[in-house]
């Protein structure tokens, strides 16, 4: 039996590994296809020698490097699942997920390491290595002691190659299980549907701790056989900068805010990029219009979650619909039902959408009742999420069941954060709901009732937050009422909240 997915990536090197581009960064650092391999033999050799075994999990908290996608490789090679978390997480949730999913190892930033070894420890997790930005650390001080010519473990396609946490519904992250065929079936689908080839240079700014940084993007570039131009973040003169020497660019709705606020953005500036992909968020069909505006390039908008990796996308030939997420892409299966019957829906009508196929993820980590019930009988896996298919086959994401906001491409139920501000001294209740926002997508709004004479500020509460919640998850206004909108059967009524404050953020 092989190692299905990196034997796959093996079957799709160049025919000169050494001699092919991989990955370059602004500092100057360059690695080949040979280069890759050999690095990514290191860590696997590394982590097998710190006594992970297959099926283990590695809990990887670490700043963005090239260092992190040898790691993440290395950990599939060894048979291991890569369990990346976001560099905004606490102590505190850091320590839901480390007792969740009991990692054998947890890699984390130097820097970070004093505060975080004592939580792991706490969490009953025996081993923490480190790695910086600059991919330094004790980890890599062990892959560097190892050769890059490792054994690969055996693991077949429904084996565990990830574990990427996402919102639950009570507020407490549930671990996606993806497989190495979820991963690799659904790169393979989309080099081929946007047309990826060994020629193309994607620009990468995206986090590499969510599945749009390091599955889509990455896994596309691998299979492909293509480079890319790895920055740390975001940073819009850049990338406006590196145009010229590249071909595609992956980012999410703000992304494009910000380089559309860049005097430089041109069509000539332009000029050589064939494709530039927006996820993880809703795209305003605003920003579309003048993107196409300003560059001559239509934006291509998927859809896609951690648990189904990419579900539809906008044609590569053909209309690029605004406000809309195109096709399911070949393979996928989608349709939209009634929420409370489950029947198929007609042309626009609006309902829950379900999606199967062999992007969608194998259950949630240690849930087995909520992944039966996220399942139908027939396969098809509830996304959550509520849209239309229009009469010419485009799919519409008009709302979502389960309240989630998604601001500047990441994931915030607002049970977690509702939870903190009611905890705070002053504070009766609180609703937290998303509004639209022309640079984040979202933005995360707390409306608070106050608890008698004891009336907190906008500032106390968001500071109090700040060593609780990620810096994403804060809100960006926090509103005061008397009271919330509540219906006959006192569920507070979000959609009036919305209403009331639709326009805060001037959209």
């Amino acid at each position: 039996m092989s190692n299905h997915f990196f034997d796959l990536v093996r079957s799709r090197l160049p025919a000169d590994p050494a001699g092919r581009l991989f990955l370059e960064t602004p500092e100057g650092l360059r690695w080949s296809y040979a280069d890759l391999v050999a690095a990514s033999g290191r860590y696997a050799a590394a982590l097998a020698g710190l006594g992970v075994r297959p099926g283990d999990r590695v809990a990887v908290q670490v700043e963005k490097s090239p260092a992190v996608i040898a790691l993440y490789l290395g950990c599939v090679r060894a048979g291991a699942v890569f369990l990346p978390l976001n560099t905004a997480y606490t102590p505190a949730e850091i320590a839901y997920f480390l007792g969740d999913a009991e990692p054998a190892l947890f890699v984390c930033d130097p820097a970070r390491a004093g505060e975080l070894r004592s939580v792991a420890s706490s969490a009953g997790v025996a081993q923490v290595g480190t790695l910086d930005a600059a991919g330094e650390g004790t980890l890599a001080a062990e892959a560097a002691g190892q050769t890059g010519d490792f054994a690969d473990v055996a693991r077949a396609g429904d084996d565990l190659a990830a574990i990427l946490y996402t919102s639950g519904t009570t507020g407490r992250s549930k671990g996606a299980m993806l497989t190495h065929d979820n991963l690799a079936s659904n790169a393979l689908t989309l080099v081929a549907y946007w047309r990826f080839t060994a020629d193309d240079v994607l620009i990468h700014a995206l986090p590499v701790f969510h599945t749009h940084g390091l599955f889509v993007a990455t896994n596309t570039v691998l299979m492909a056989g293509a480079a890319m131009i790895f920055l740390p973040r975001l940073d819009a003169p850049l990338i406006l900068s590196l145009m010229g020497r590249a071909s595609a660019l992956m980012g999410v709705p703000t992304f494009y805010t910000r380089l559309l606020k860049e005097p430089g953005l041109t069509r000539e500036a332009a000029r050589g990029m064939r494709l530039f992909v927006s996820g993880s968020a809703p795209l305003l069909a605003e920003t579309h219009r003048a993107w196409q505006d300003r560059t001559g390039h239509p934006i291509l908008e998927r859809y896609g979650m951690t648990e189904t990796n990419m579900s539809t996308s906008n044609p590569y030939d053909g209309d690029r619909v605004a406000g809309t997420v195109g096709f399911p892409l070949p393979g996928v299966s989608l349709r939209v039902v009634d929420p409370e019957s489950g029947e198929p829906l007609g042309t626009d009508a609006v309902g829950m959408i379900e999606v199967r196929g062999p992007n969608v993820f194998k259950g949630y980590w240690r849930m087995p009742e909520k992944t039966a019930a996220e399942f139908k009988a027939d396969g098809f896996f509830i996304t959550g999420d509520l849209g239309k298919v229009d009469a010419r086959g485009y799919v519409h994401i008009v709302g979502r069941g389960k309240d989630l906001i998604i601001t500047g491409g990441y994931n915030v139920y607002p049970k977690e954060v509702e939870a903190e501000i009611d905890g705070l001294p002053g504070v009766l209740e609180s609703a937290v709901i998303g509004l639209a926002h022309r640079d984040f997508g979202e933005g995360v709004t707390a409306v608070v009732v106050p608890r008698g004479d004891a009336r907190p500020s906008e500032a106390e509460i968001l500071g109090a937050l700040q060593a609780r919640l990620a810096k994403f998850k804060l809100p960006k206004r926090v509103l005061f009422v008397d009271e919330l909108p509540r219906n006959t059967m006192g569920k507070v009524q979000k959609n009036l909240l919305r209403d009331a404050h639709k326009d805060l953020y001037g959209v």
